[in-house]
C-alpha cells in the first residue's frame, strides 16, 4: 500500500496530467489557500516535470478576507483591482491553464453582513466577466480540486480530534479521486470513458423535457433545441483534453431558461461565499424563481438570487447516481465540489455555452434567443437523493424513466 507521501505525489500528478493536462511550454496558474503550501510545491514540481514553463501561484487567506469584511469601509467592496482582471485575461488569451484549490471554511463568515459579501461578489464577478468567459466556454484548460483544512475537517467530522479528522478527510479524498487504486491516471481514463457513454445515450435520445419528483420536489425542465450532454473530460479551444472537476461523477446539460416550472427542495447544505444556506426550496414559474424559503441562510439566498436577472434562472442541470462513490460515504462535505458529485444538482445563473450546438461562437443576443441563461453567478445546489425519480420526455411526447430511487435506469 502506498504511503501518505506517495499518495500526495500521485494526487499532484493527477491534477497536473488529468485535471489540466499540462502541455510543454505552458504557463500554469494556481489559486491556493496558504495552508496548502506544501501540496502546492508538489503541484509545481509535477507541472515542471511535465513540461510547464512557468508556475504562478495566487495565494489567498480566508482569515484575512474575514478581517476585511469586518473592518474595511463599505466602498472597499465596490472596487476590484483592474490589474488583476487584466492579468488573468492576458494569461487566458495566451493559453495558460488554471488550477483552483477549493476548500472553504463553511462557518467563517457567518457573522459577516451578507450585503458586504454580496457587493464584493458582484463587483468581482463583473470585473472578471471576460476571464470567466474563457473558462465557461472551455477555451482554456482549468480544474478545481480540494485539500483538507482543519476547519473543513472539523465540520465534516465534528466527533473526531482535529488530526484524526484531517486524516479521515485525506483518506476520503484519495478514495474519491481513485488515488487508492495505485494508478489513478489509468483509473480516470476508464472513468471518463464511462461518463462519455452516459453522455452518448442521452444525446441520442434528444429529450425535450425532464421531470423530477421527490419529497418536496415536483419540477419540469424544458431542454433547448441543440442541447448537448457533457461529463468528465472536456476539450479546450486548443484541442487539449482536461477535467474541470476532480472528482466528478456528473453528466450535465443546459436547460431552457424560460422552461422551468414547479418546486425543488435542496437535499444538502450549500456553502456560498462563506455562508451556509440549508433546507431551502425554490419555486419556478416560466423559468424564474418567484418564491423561496430556507431554514438557514435565507438572507444570503435572497441576496444571491438578486445578483442580477439571470441569478433567478437555471444555467445547468446535472444527473449524478445516488450510488456514486461519494454519495455512498453518507457524508455531508459542506463543499460543493464533493457534495455536487454525491447528488444530482442544478445550477442557478450562467449556463455553459459548450452545452449547446455552436455555443462557443454565439453572441449574447443569440444565446438569449436560444433560451440560454446568462448571469454573473453560477451556483450549483444539490437536489438528488435515494427518493428521486427523473423521467425524460421525447420529442414525440413519450415519457421515459431515466432515474429511479436516485440511480440510472439501464435498459
Amino acid at each position: 500500500m502506498a504511503t501518505f507521501e506517495e499518495q500526495l505525489n500521485l494526487y499532484a500528478e493527477l491534477a497536473v496530467q488529468v485535471g489540466l493536462n499540462v502541455q510543454k511550454g505552458q504557463t500554469i496558474v494556481i489559486n491556493a489557500p496558504l495552508y496548502a503550501a506544501e501540496f502546492v510545491r508538489k503541484l509545481a514540481r509535477a507541472a515542471y516535470e511535465t513540461g510547464a514553463k512557468h508556475v504562478m501561484v495566487e495565494w489567498n487567506d480566508e482569515e484575512l478576507g474575514r478581517i476585511k469584511y469586518l473592518h474595511a469601509p463599505d466602498e472597499a467592496f465596490l472596487e476590484f483591482p483592474g490589474w488583476r482582471a487584466q492579468g488573468l485575461e492576458k494569461l487566458a488569451e495566451e493559453g495558460a491553464a488554471f488550477l483552483t484549490i477549493y476548500a472553504p471554511n463553511p462557518d467563517l463568515l457567518k457573522d459577516v453582513d451578507p450585503k458586504r459579501i454580496s457587493d464584493a461578489n458582484k463587483t468581482a464577478m463583473t470585473a472578471l466577466k471576460t476571464y470567466r468567459h474563457y473558462q465557461m466556454t472551455h477555451q482554456v484548460a482549468w480544474s478545481v480540486i480540494s485539500v483538507p483544512s482543519e476547519a473543513w475537517a472539523q465540520k465534516v467530522f465534528p466527533e473526531l480530534p482535529v488530526e484524526e479528522g484531517m486524516q479521515e478527510l485525506w483518506n476520503f479524498i484519495f478514495k474519491a479521486l481513485r488515488i487508492d487504486t495505485g494508478n489513478p491516471i489509468e483509473a480516470w481514463q476508464k472513468h471518463n470513458a464511462e461518463l462519455r457513454d452516459s453522455n452518448g445515450l442521452l444525446n441520442e435520445r434528444r429529450f425535450k423535457q425532464l421531470i423530477y419528483t421527490a419529497p418536496g420536489t415536483d419540477l419540469t425542465i424544458d431542454l433547448p433545441d441543440g442541447h448537448i450532454w457533457l461529463g468528465g473530460a472536456k476539450r479546450n479551444g486548443r484541442g487539449v483534453m482536461f477535467n474541470p472537476n476532480l472528482p466528478t461523477e456528473e453528466v450535465f446539460t443546459v436547460p431552457h431558461k424560460n422552461g422551468v416550472n414547479g418546486t425543488v427542495r435542496s437535499t444538502k447544505p450549500l456553502v456560498y461565499s462563506g455562508q451556509l444556506i440549508d433546507g431551502f426550496s425554490l419555486t419556478f414559474e416560466n423559468g424564474r424563481v418567484v418564491s423561496f424559503t430556507a431554514e438557514q441562510g435565507e438572507e444570503a439566498l435572497e441576496r444571491m438570487l438578486n445578483t442580477d436577472e439571470g441569478a433567478r434562472r437555471l444555467g445547468e442541470v446535472a444527473i449524478v447516481p445516488h450510488a456514486s462513490p461519494i454519495s455512498a460515504s453518507n457524508l455531508v462535505f459542506y463543499n460543493t465540489l464533493f457534495d455536487e458529485n454525491a447528488s444530482s444538482h442544478l445550477a442557478l445563473g450562467q449556463a455553459y455555452q459548450v452545452n449547446i450546438e455552436g455555443g462557443g461562437n454565439l453572441t449574447d443576443e443569440e444565446m438569449d434567443a436560444k433560451g440560454i441563461n446568462q448571469s454573473l453567478i453560477h451556483v450549483d445546489f444539490m437536489i438528488g437523493s435515494g427518493d428521486m425519480n427523473i423521467d425524460g420526455v421525447t420529442q414525440d411526447g413519450e415519457r421515459v424513466p431515466l432515474v429511479r430511487s436516485g440511480n440510472w435506469v439501464r435498459e
